[in-house]
C-alpha cells in the first residue's frame, strides 16, 4: 500500500491524537467509569490562586454536555482524527482530498474549543486538570502542524517521491 504522507509525518500525525486519546480515554474510564481520582491530580497547593484539581474540573457542571462528559467527545474526536490521517495517508486521490480538507477543517474545530474550556478552568473553576490539558495541548499541537504542513512548507505533507511524482504529472514526463 503506498503512502501519500511520509513515514515521518505520518507517525507525528497520529501521535498528536495517541497523545490526546490516552488522555482523554484515561480520564473517561477512571473518572467517569471507575469513579476513581486521576494520578497526579490532586497535588494540592495554588499557583496564582489556580489549584491543580482534576476532581473540580472533572466534577463541575461545565464537564459534560446533556449529561455526556466532554471526555466522550474528546475520544471521538481524537479517533475520527486517526481515521483521516489514515484516509490522507494511504487513500485515493479523492478520498485523499477530501479527507485532508475535512482532518484540516475538523482541527480547526477541536481549536475553537480550546480557549473556551480554558477560560472555564483558569477563570471560572480557578482549578486545572492534567489531562485535560494534556488533550488541549495535543489539540493546538496537532493543528499547528497540519497547519504547517498544508501552508508553510510546499509539499511538506508529501514525502519526496510522491513532490516529485506530482511535479513530473504536472509537466508531463516520466523521470528517467
Amino acid at each position: 500500500m503506498k503512502m501519500r504522507v511520509s513515514r515521518a509525518k505520518f507517525i507525528i500525525l497520529v501521535l498528536m491524537s495517541i497523545v490526546g486519546l490516552f488522555a482523554a480515554s484515561e480520564t473517561l474510564f477512571t473518572y467517569y467509569l471507575f469513579k476513581q481520582t486521576l494520578p497526579g491530580c490532586t497535588i494540592g497547593g495554588s499557583f496564582f490562586g489556580i489549584t491543580l484539581d482534576c476532581n473540580a474540573v472533572l466534577g463541575s457542571s461545565y464537564s459534560q454536555i446533556f449529561g455526556i462528559p466532554l471526555e466522550l467527545f474528546a475520544v471521538a474526536y481524537f479517533v475520527i482524527n486517526l481515521v483521516l490521517v489514515y484516509f490522507v495517508t494511504f487513500g485515493g486521490p479523492r478520498i485523499f482530498s477530501r479527507s485532508l480538507t475535512v482532518l484540516f477543517g475538523w482541527r480547526f474545530v477541536g481549536l475553537m474549543l480550546v480557549p473556551y474550556l480554558m477560560f472555564v478552568e483558569f477563570v471560572v473553576l480557578k482549578a486545572v486538570c492534567i489531562y485535560c490539558t494534556i488533550m488541549h495541548a495535543a489539540i493546538i499541537a496537532d493543528f499547528v502542524v497540519i497547519t504547517y504542513f498544508l501552508f508553510f512548507r510546499k509539499n511538506s505533507l508529501f514525502g519526496m517521491e510522491d513532490a516529485m511524482e506530482q511535479d513530473t504529472q504536472a509537466v508531463g514526463t516520466m523521470p528517467s
